[in-house]
């Protein structure tokens, strides 16, 4: 990437959106999977991306993987799962303004069937508790986030097979721990939960662990 020419990008000095870092991310993903980068290089690409601040520092990551004279791809107002994957992520009209706030105190709260996980999502339950089952959902991004605040009360998080989950929470006098997929799918969403479990729990597991198995069977029709 050092011997590249200079080509100085006309919008470097913008900040760069979580939209502009996907589109990054999926021709990182597909140079990989077409053998243009190997790991290493996709490892190291791929950090860059996700610590891009501004256009100017995104557009020399993919320089060299973009079809001269063609503009990187422009991000889809619906991105349907890719093949293989049964998990629909559908970019928002304004990622700025896709984010939840769920509030559980002294009873309880519940997100199931087709509800749209938003890039982020607070959930605060103080003696109650939060049932969020994202095996129908639609993602609003390619990571999401959920920053879950459990106060003597519980967080249960499901996501779809295929969905991996990164835990970056902290549990005092509790539980802090929720496992995705034993399978994850690169093309499929990934789940991040932060957060502080305070003599409660936040946890959660795969929707074949919770549903069982047939789930993945008749998943494809509940997508259409």
């Amino acid at each position: 990437m050092e011997n590249l020419p200079d080509r100085p990008h006309p919008h470097a000095h913008l900040r760069a959106s979580d939209v502009d870092r996907d589109q990054v991310v999926d021709v990182l993903r597909d140079a990989l999977m077409s053998g243009r980068l190997s790991q290493d290089e996709h490892a190291e690409r791929l950090e860059q991306a996700l610590q891009a601040k501004t256009l100017g520092e995104l557009e020399p990551i993919t320089r060299d993987l973009v079809v001269p004279g063609q503009a990187m791809p422009a991000a889809q107002a619906v991105r349907p799962a890719a093949a293989g994957s049964l998990v629909p992520i559908e970019e928002p009209a304004d990622p700025d303004q896709s984010f939840d706030t769920m509030l559980a105190i002294f009873g309880g709260g519940e997100r199931k069937g087709r509800w749209r996980v938003k890039r982020r999502t607070n959930a605060v339950a103080v003696f109650g508790g939060h049932d969020l089952d994202m095996t129908d959902a639609v993602f609003e991004g390619r990571e999401v986030t959920i920053y879950a605040f459990a106060v003597f009360g519980g967080i249960d998080i499901t996501v779809p097979e295929g969905v991996a989950v990164r835990n970056e929470g902290v549990g005092i006098f509790g539980g802090f721990a929720a496992h995705g997929s034993d399978d994850p799918d690169p093309n499929a969403p990934t789940v991040v939960i932060k957060g502080l479990a305070l003599f409660g729990g936040v946890g959660g597991q795969s929707s074949a662990k919770r549903h069982g198995k047939k789930r993945k069977d008749k998943g494809h029709h509940e997508l259409h």
